[in-house]
């Protein structure tokens, strides 16, 4: 494997739409630049688990071409496959069997775990990798930061349906997800208005409400994000108040996962995963619950999660996949290592890569949110880029005095 022009590319965490897109724009620009694609399968998985040998480890790696990429974009999902794999993390039930007892013994970092950058950095040697694009979200990209601060040339491409990685605007699954809760949410109200309920509409969202509060946006709804601790009984008060001014007797709010109301909290539930993630308790049955004791309302809780994540990118997130893999391969065409590509006021550019100590990128309230009424700001969006947030690395804009729209 003695090719010095060779690109491992490689799909880390949930998947999202638009990731194949970029699979297979990655590996229509690399090989008109000369280079060489490999495939890392199951995220950094691939890099922690290759067996080396004389032929390529069928199971980690997977040369890409143009015939082989020709219909991928196509699909949804991730043709590489992914995994949650945080190398220098690793439980001992999780390790490659085939690594020796000596060799684990210089890996481990406390009692049970594991720090396999060693044999990451060994296996990018072995594979002829000259450098590494990078697909995932904060999880993924945390563990990109560490192979950059010890010199390996790479370039990451943001992903993820939360649109909450810091230093860009937009993240690849982001549209997708918003347009698909629009239309499960739309085709459910019809049910709730044959039965007259109050409905509750989770969806993911740990420490940042993007998702439910642009498809709040979208469907006129009312959302409770992480960012903004809810007074509950002024929330159950407005929908019981939107369900009697509705002719069809019905209202709803979108919740997202980590959303709690003030003087609550949200339970964490489970063994935490290779991040240190536990499964939020479920905000939709609760909050559910809480208003149905507290006005005899029928409710009914409704899980949008991973419907938001499945099947094809929509128009937005295949032209944002398109264009983040040929930024990419500007920025290692003209030498750039060490970057990610982002939206940034709006418009393509590249960033540092996220600093793990800052955590997720989160809505700013007094700009984007409405704490009163429960909805999106919907005034003074002027001069905001298309996605309405605040500039990337500017000041905030002073806000109206408004209570802003009240659409139902």
């Amino acid at each position: 494997m003695g090719a010095t022009r060779r690109i491992g590319i490689l799909t880390g965490g949930g998947d999202v739409p638009g990731l194949n897109p970029v699979i297979k724009s990655v590996v229509y620009r690399a090989t008109e630049l000369g280079y060489e694609v490999l495939g890392i399968r199951r995220g950094w998985q691939g890099l922690t688990h290759l067996r080396q040998g004389p032929d390529p480890d069928a199971e980690c790696v997977r040369p890409l071409d143009r015939i082989n990429t020709r219909g991928i974009d196509r699909t949804g999902g991730t043709v590489l496959h992914t995994s949650r794999t945080n190398p220098r993390k690793m439980r001992r039930d999780r390790l490659p069997p085939h690594l020796g007892a000596e060799r684990l013994a210089a890996l481990e970092v406390a009692d049970g775990i594991y720090d396999l950058t060693p044999v990451v950095l060994d296996n990018i040697a072995h594979l002829g990798l000259s450098d590494l694009v990078v697909i995932g979200g904060d999880d993924t990209l945390s563990f990109a930061h560490t192979l950059v601060e010890i010199g390996v040339p790479l370039v990451a491409i943001p992903k993820t349906m939360d649109n909450d990685v810091q230093g860009t605007e937009y993240c690849i699954g982001f549209s997708s997800a918003v347009t698909r809760a629009k239309e499960l949410i739309t085709r459910q109200r019809t049910t709730l208005g044959s039965h007259e309920r109050i409905g509750v509409f989770r969806m993911f969202g740990r420490e940042s409400g993007f998702t439910a509060l642009y498809t709040a946006y979208v469907t006129s709804a009312r959302c409770v994000i992480p960012e903004a601790p809810f007074d509950l009984e002024r929330l159950i008060e407005l929908l019981v108040e939107d369900k009697q001014r509705n002719p069809s007797r019905y209202s709803f709010v979108i919740a997202s996962e980590g959303a709690v109301w003030r003087g609550g909290r949200v339970e964490e539930l489970g063994e935490a995963d290779a991040y240190g993630h536990r499964r939020k308790a479920d905000i939709g049955f609760a909050l559910a619950d809480e208003i149905h004791r507290r006005t005899g309302e029928e409710t009914v809780s409704s899980e949008l999660t991973y419907d938001l994540r499945s099947g094809e990118a929509d128009s937005l997130d295949q032209m944002v996949a398109i264009t983040f893999a040929n930024v990419a391969m500007d920025l290692l065409g003209d030498g750039v290592r060490g970057r990610m590509v982002a939206i940034r006021d709006g418009k393509y550019a590249h960033a540092p890569l996220p600093d793990p100590g800052l955590g997720p990128r989160r809505v700013d309230v007094p700009t984007m949110y409405n704490e009163a009424r429960f909805r999106p700001q919907y005034w003074d969006r002027l001069g905001l880029p298309l996605l309405l947030g605040p500039v990337v690395g500017a000041p905030v804009a002073a806000t109206g005095a408004a209570l802003g729209q009240a659409v139902g």
